[in-house]
């Protein structure tokens, strides 16, 4: 007699989900096989079988509609027909029913046969590192790329020079066979694929030696891709039809790549735009200064006014990423970063400590102690 599933939890039927789980894991804690590793083999296995037993009793019970079955009928597959091998319509009658019913509906499920049918062939994904500069404005590449081809000898047919074939005897050429089971429900009679052409209705009587039947070679072809400018890390660009070729003359899949960009030694991107940290001196950055600034398409000249803060953004307009759909363009970001020196001389110290401040030039300072 099967175990109580409660029982092996050492819970009641009433028991609470957090009641469940908290039962499986003190349970699962104990009799878990890494505890008993250097037990004897006895005790070893009788570990094993009890956390099998809990871990079943876990998975049934945490289960809502396992659990209404199991306490409906005693069993989490709900009702059995038990002696006559029916099994929850098992194989008492040398038949599956999941087996019936993808027979019956497999057609609008995807899952129809089609031997003779076209098919799409695979898409191929590849990966192609480019610069950050070429990432900007575009660049034109030839990559390898292994694909499978259709035979060109026997025209995909896997038989010499496509033509060596003789009609299947058990389908007369149909492709298809009547077949007959026996269920619950009477006889039922259904359609399948030849098992001897698998649904060719032919056979190949000698096959193609270029491609040993397959119909299809591995070959390594160049391809020219044009990556256009703006594209970013990570994204992919389809080129149609140059995946592996289809099946009974259906189109080719189509080759995806994924751009890589490497890193700039200055330059780094947001969105469209090109951000950049450019380091001055905190007298340039008191006094106001002009400084060049490096861009993709060249330096720019940038006004510093006095008084600027360490960290402020300055616009440098349409400097950045082309939009990768082809409109508008992105900006470039300047930060200033006021450097203070260090290692200062004693000539150097004793003038600095010798100017003098108003405290309302210090804002941010003057606005951190009205806040303290």
């Amino acid at each position: 007699m099967a175990k109580d599933l409660y029982e092996i939890l050492g819970v009641d039927k009433n028991a609470s989900q957090d009641d469940l789980k908290s039962a499986y894991r003190k349970l699962a804690k104990k009799y878990h096989p890494d505890v008993y590793a250097a037990s004897p083999e006895s005790e070893k296995k009788a570990a094993e079988e009890k956390f099998k037993e809990i871990n079943h009793a876990y998975e049934v019970l945490s289960d809502d509609q396992k659990r209404a079955a199991y306490d409906t009928y005693g069993d989490e597959n709900g009702p059995q027909m038990g002696g006559s091998g029916f099994g929850g319509f098992g194989d008492g009658f040398g038949f599956n029913v999941d087996d019936i019913f993808s027979s019956i509906f497999g057609a609008f499920g995807g899952g129809s046969q089609r031997p003779n049918g076209p098919q799409r062939g695979r898409d191929i994904l590849v990966g192609v590192t480019i610069s950050f500069e070429e990432s900007a404005f575009g660049v034109q590449r030839i990559i390898p790329v292994k694909r499978v081809e259709v035979c060109k000898s026997c025209l995909g047919t896997g038989a010499k020079d496509g033509k060596a074939f003789k009609t299947c005897t058990q389908c007369g050429g149909r492709g298809k066979v009547q077949t007959v089971q026996r269920t619950p429900f009477g006889q039922i009679s259904q359609t399948i694929n030849c098992p001897s052409c698998k649904g060719k209705g032919r056979i190949i009587t000698d096959t193609c030696k270029n491609c040993s039947g397959k119909g299809a070679i591995e070959k390594s072809t160049d391809v020219k891709i044009n990556i256009p400018a703006g594209i970013d890390a990570g994204q992919r660009i389809t080129y149609q039809g140059e995946g592996h070729s289809g099946i009974n003359g259906g189109p080719a899949g189509s080759l995806v790549v994924e751009v890589s960009v490497s890193p700039h030694k200055f330059f780094r991107r947001s969105g469209n735009d090109i951000k950049l940290d450019y380091p001055i001196s905190f007298i340039d950055a008191a006094l106001g200064t002009k400084i060049s600034v490096p861009t993709l398409e060249g330096k720019e000249n940038l006004t510093i006014p006095e008084g600027t803060q360490s960290g402020t953004v300055f616009r440098i307009k349409n400097k950045g990423f082309k939009n990768v759909r082809g409109f508008g363009k992105g900006d470039m970001l300047v930060t200033v970063i006021a450097e203070i020196p260090t290692k200062l001389s004693r000539s150097q110290k004793d003038a600095l400590e010798k100017l003098s401040f108003d405290d309302k030039q210090f804002v941010k300072q003057k606005e951190f102690k009205e806040k303290l």
